[in-house]
């Protein structure tokens, strides 16, 4: 079996835990929680085994590359981030719920990848620009904040329903505006990290690559303008006291703007054009 037989498997595992934490929020039922749980966790190793497998293929191939090199490989590796800081989530705050919001991003971000047309799982040997140890390093730490920043995002979309559901509704069955605010304070201080050790990993890649740390590439534009979406969230929650809507919001803005990032970007033209992270 190829690791691309694996990770379509994982897409269709990712979209059962999906539907289960849905199911058992609705329906209010701790045992598909349950179910859900496990699901998820046979999603993560099956997303890992893919992603190793992979990596051993492009050996056997002569390439010779870790699998984070084109949009395919990355949005594999965005799925399992996902995936991962859900369950530590879960296994911190004791609450399934968030499963409900979480496990259907990494789903999509699986089912784009092996269903899209537009996108090729081919293993391909890696341009000059990307033989690079960093383009490891720039990966995994952009797609580590990008993985908080839609784990926020949900979050984000829960507390907003919580505000204008009945609290004793289905919508209304969530965890407490407190805990849904800092939470999300939480994943963005996490991503916020991670998505400035990409953008400073990328500029020493960069130096490398193409000779200057900063060009002004659509690509690192936009990364940059992500990056300010988030500092502001950030400022404004620490020196500013904004809490609640406010900050939901700015983390639904901050998440299109990694949304367009990571995809829009991608249709113009500059060094990043070719659509490889």
């Amino acid at each position: 079996m190829t690791s691309s037989n694996v990770l379509s498997i994982v897409t269709f595992i990712y979209g059962a835990a999906a539907v289960l934490y849905i199911a058992a929020w609705v329906f209010r039922k701790a045992f598909l929680g349950k179910i859900a749980t496990w699901v998820t966790l046979a999603g993560v190793l099956g997303n890992t085994a893919g992603i190793g497998l992979r990596w051993v293929e492009s050996y056997r191939m002569g390439y010779g590359h870790a699998p984070l090199s084109n949009l395919y490989e990355s949005l594999v590796f965005f799925a399992w981030t996902i995936a991962l800081i859900y369950l530590v989530l879960e296994h911190r705050y004791r609450n399934r719920t968030i499963g409900a919001f979480a496990t259907p991003l990494a789903f999509l971000a699986m089912a784009y990848a092996s269903m899209s047309p537009n996108i090729s799982d081919k293993i391909q040997p890696l341009i000059p620009a990307l033989k690079s140890n960093w383009l490891t390093v720039h990966v995994m730490t952009c797609f580590l904040g990008y993985a908080a920043f839609a784990i926020a995002f949900g979050v984000s979309i829960m507390y907003l329903i919580r505000t204008r559901s009945d609290k004793d509704g289905i919508l209304g069955h969530l965890p407490d505006n407190e805990m849904l605010d800092e939470l999300t304070y939480q994943l963005v201080m996490f991503g916020f990290l991670f998505l400035s050790i990409g953008i400073i990993t990328g500029s020493v890649w960069a130096n490398s690559a193409w000779g200057s740390y900063w060009s002004w590439d659509p690509k690192e534009t936009w990364s940059l303008i992500t990056w300010f979406v988030y500092a502001v969230l950030l400022h404004a929650r620490m020196m500013r006291g904004w809490s609640g809507k406010r900050i939901a919001w700015l983390s639904v803005l901050g998440f299109a703007a990694v949304l367009f990032t990571y995809f829009g970007v991608n249709l113009l033209p500059g060094l990043h054009s070719y659509g490889q992270f």
